[in-house]
């Protein structure tokens, strides 16, 4: 049986949780920050947890990452 393959644009994107969930930075921090006001660019810092829904199909991309 071949090894089966994990996505490497989610390998690069996400992280995996000791407990399972999948750490992702947040969304909207690329450029434009200037319309962004102060208090999304504060909301925004760090990384979050994605949704149950989300986290399902990222993991599916990385079957290895336990």
């Amino acid at each position: 049986m071949p090894k089966m393959k994990t996505k490497s644009s989610a390998k690069k994107r996400f992280k995996m949780t000791a407990s399972g969930k999948v750490k992702a930075s947040q969304a909207g921090k690329q450029h434009g920050m200037i319309k962004r006001t102060n208090k999304f660019l504060r909301n925004a810092r760090g990384t979050t947890t994605l949704s149950a829904p989300d986290a399902k199909i990222v993991k599916s991309y990385m079957p290895y990452a336990r």
